[in-house]
């Protein structure tokens, strides 16, 4: 595992507010569209075909290996996961950070749920993305002033949704390049899912849905194509993450719990603020426990010591409905296109009517 994979964040992958697409109809907020569109292009600018970095002498070799390994992912994907064969990952930028794109996340003092800011054609989403780190603090610590609480994650990739596939893709970046064979794998698979399918205003629904497909194909990949000493890096660096997910989810229900029981007197809130103080000292200590088990790995520490509602309210998003997707996906018998077809018919739906199938295959998931 490198230093550069253990200190990124839990989240993998970020649909981009899409800059491009908000240029075409116009959008009020100039700057912050200036900042996505010149941050999007100098990643491609910085992009070359796979083939230049494989025949380029002065290219290292463990990039080398890792470009082949990336390309053979992506034709699993096209060949097995039933994934777009576009433009996209055949290209790879060096990029001089650690990570593509910071998302800013803000939520309420007392909720879960994520402020959302709304662009044209993208619809809207509950974050803020940025090229550069500095003026995403800058925007979280506005927020703040506000009254909410803020978060800033680094994001390792983002997709554009098939969009720029004119321009050469989404490419592969040095921010994820070297990640484990198995994280590798379910990045590629993430981004690619996200071409499959991409509903307005239901970031849950996007994440989840990629989320499950990742997880799936990694599954597949991992027990065809990998070696058993990756197989065995990922067993080990997966059952953390588990671990770690389970205690989060557990945190995030008794926060629940608690903002549910709202109210405009002075005493109940400051109930709640004892309450609330409680359960995120709980989950500190908790993850103390589970990360004396884990020689060393200190992958959340960060996000543990700076996690609040926002943080929390991110992390909703990538596993709300996992289970859902992943149970449709063995009632269509582990077909990719005839599961890739339900989802779509689910993601017509008006969105108070598709979160019905999805609870019922969340209730059978859990059953099963």
């Amino acid at each position: 595992m490198t230093t550069q994979f253990r200190r990124h964040r839990w989240s993998l992958g970020s649909v981009s507010v899409l800059a491009v697409a908000a240029l075409a109809v116009g959008c009020a907020d100039t700057a912050y569209l200036l900042q996505s569109t010149t941050g999007h292009l100098k990643v491609l600018q910085a992009a070359r075909p796979v083939e230049s970095w494989l025949a380029d002498d002065s290219s290292p070799p463990a990039l080398k290996q890792r470009l082949q390994l990336a390309q053979a992912i992506r034709r699993y994907a096209v060949d097995q996961l039933k994934l777009p064969d576009n433009a996209s990952y055949q290209r790879f930028a060096q990029l001089q950070r650690r990570a593509v794109v910071w998302n800013v996340v803000a939520a309420p003092a007392f909720s879960l749920t994520l402020k959302t800011w709304c662009f044209p054609v993208a619809g809207c989403v509950g974050y803020r993305g940025y090229f550069d780190e500095q003026e995403a603090k800058a925007q979280a610590d506005q927020l703040r002033a506000q009254g909410l609480e803020a978060s800033v994650y680094g994001v390792p990739a983002y997709s554009t949704l098939g969009w720029t596939n004119w321009l050469g893709g989404d490419p592969l970046l040095s921010t994820f390049i070297h990640y484990p064979e198995g994280e590798l794998a379910r990045m590629v698979f993430h981004e690619m899912a996200h071409q499959v399918l991409y509903v307005k205003d239901d970031t849950a629904f996007n994440e989840s849905f990629a989320t499950a497909v990742e997880r799936l194909g990694s599954a597949g990949w991992l027990a065809t194509r990998a070696s058993p000493a990756a197989q065995a890096e990922y067993q080990a660096f997966d059952a953390r993450r588990r671990a770690f997910r389970a205690l989060a989810a557990t945190t995030r229900n008794t926060l629940k719990d608690i903002y549910a029981s709202a109210s405009d007197s002075s005493t109940a809130t400051g109930q709640q603020e004892v309450l609330k103080a409680a359960a995120y000292a709980e989950f500190r200590r908790s993850y103390a426990l589970l990360k004396d088990q884990w020689s060393g790995d200190t992958r959340y520490d960060a996000w543990v010591a700076n996690a609040n509602n926002a943080a929390f309210g991110a992390l909703a998003a990538y596993d709300d409905w996992v289970p859902a997707f992943e149970n449709l996906f063995k009632r269509h018998g582990s077909d990719w296109a005839a599961f890739y077809a339900a989802v779509r018919q689910i993601a017509e739906l008006p969105r108070d009517e598709r979160t019905r199938p999805l609870q019922d295959l969340m209730g059978t998931a859990a059953r099963s």
